[in-house]
């Protein structure tokens, strides 16, 4: 999988391309540690390329979560796809997550 970075001033954005799945779970958690801890919780998640997650790829987004959640945030989700929120719905993990259209309203969300 790769993993798109990009700075939106004081807001990081990644972008993960593919689907989140057991392979790629472990780096796209490292890396989603790295990046929360350089934003200082200014942290967006582009969803937009990735087309479903399995149960490893839920685990990695509820740890990101946990650990905003910890500092009074919620992990911002953009451009999740139905198959994606559907399996968040169902999963009952959905309300841990703020969503947002694209990029721009949920880095706009920070000011």
């Amino acid at each position: 999988m790769e993993i798109k970075e990009q700075r939106h001033g004081a807001v990081t954005v990644l972008k993960p391309v593919g689907p989140l799945v057991q392979a790629d779970a472990g780096d796209f958690a490292e890396r989603v540690g790295r990046a929360m801890v350089k934003s200082l919780g200014r942290f967006v998640l582009d969803a937009s390329a990735v087309p479903f997650v399995d149960s490893a790829g839920l685990e990695a987004l509820l740890e990101a979560s946990k650990e905003l959640n910890s500092n009074g945030q919620l992990l911002r989700l953009c451009g999740v796809n139905e198959t994606v929120r559907e399996v968040l719905e169902l999963t009952d993990l959905a309300a841990r997550f703020e969503y947002f259209d694209d990029v721009a309203d949920a880095t706009r969300s920070f000011l």
